[in-house]
């Protein structure tokens, strides 16, 4: 085989394989770094409590969606390099189910049951949480061992 049909034949799986990775940077690296780094920092900053509530209110569920996307993002990567079965036996399949179900289910209850703020919390760190376990696993199309 030529060298150009090679790298033609490669190139699906590195879009996928880049996808991923942008993907995962942007959801998990943002909840990580909203929960964890910014709303703590600007809780400290000496702003009014109220405030600081008014900014997680905010920006958690836009966070949120965008969580819901880039797990989208990662599930089409994964299916393409893997197949559907990886979406029920592989560990990343079904962290990113979880992730998707936790986010759909963070938007409904913040729609018709707002008052449900344990709930909510549990849900983004339930999130957070897998894309912490996903970020330990190979990107679809990757060796394992590599």
């Amino acid at each position: 085989m030529s060298k150009s049909a090679t790298y033609k034949l490669s190139q699906p799986s590195r879009a996928g394989a880049v996808s991923w990775q942008l993907a995962q940077t942007l959801w998990v690296g943002g909840l990580w770094l909203l929960q964890f780094v910014i709303l703590p920092a600007i809780g400290q900053l000496g702003l009014a409590p109220l405030l600081v509530e008014e900014i997680a209110t905010r920006l958690v569920p836009l966070l949120v969606g965008m969580t819901a996307v880039c797990v989208g993002v990662q599930l089409v990567a994964l299916l393409r390099g893997e197949g559907l079965v990886s979406l029920w036996r592989d560990l990343r399949g079904q962290l990113l189910l979880t992730v998707a179900v936790m986010a759909l289910s963070y938007g409904v209850v913040l729609r018709y049951w707002p008052e449900a703020g344990q709930w909510l919390r549990f849900s983004y760190l339930v999130m957070a949480f897998c894309g912490l376990l996903l970020v330990l696993q190979p990107v679809p199309g990757q060796a394992r061992g590599a």
